[in-house]
């Protein structure tokens, strides 16, 4: 799909509050709201916008550990990355999963309330898989900077 400059100020606008009236967008846009409508639709069924949600304050709801953790396998060949997927992809603490290049497999990012939290998760959930080798924890001192705002250039 190509994007012209209104597609993106629509696409900015939605980002900064996915909450906003298809009327409110619309003006900022400066757009009548049908077509404004119909450009949104169209974004969508082009899957260029995949859902919209609330987000919310970690610490507010009790996560107060942001742990990366750095994941090696014991084999790296489909299955076996395929099984370890599964596994990570079915604990709600998992906040973000990525298969990497260099030192370790895979790259996780965790939001559990304490350190027995997170004592838990990889003890119970982390170390029985069977294919994880070696396991390195970092913790996050400070969120210096978090968005998902995409760069729309």
């Amino acid at each position: 799909m190509q994007l012209d400059d209104t597609d993106r100020r629509i696409l900015a606008e939605l980002q900064a509050d996915a909450g906003i009236s298809n009327v409110e967008l619309a003006r900022r846009v400066h757009l009548s709201p049908s077509p404004c409508l119909t450009r949104v639709k169209a974004m969508e069924t082009a899957g260029l916008i995949r859902q919209y949600v609330a987000l919310l304050d970690p610490q507010q709801l009790g996560l107060h550990l942001n742990v990366f953790i750095s994941i090696s396998l014991k084999q790296q060949n489909r299955e076996a990355l395929q099984v370890f997927e599964d596994a990570i992809c079915a604990r709600e603490e998992v906040m973000e999963c990525y298969l990497m290049t260099g030192d370790a497999d895979y790259l996780i990012r965790v939001a559990v309330p304490d350190i027995q939290a997170l004592e838990s998760f990889i003890l119970e959930h982390l170390s029985p898989i069977a294919q994880v080798e070696k396991i390195r924890s970092s913790f996050a001192l400070k969120q210096v900077r978090y968005k998902t705002a995409l760069p729309l250039r």
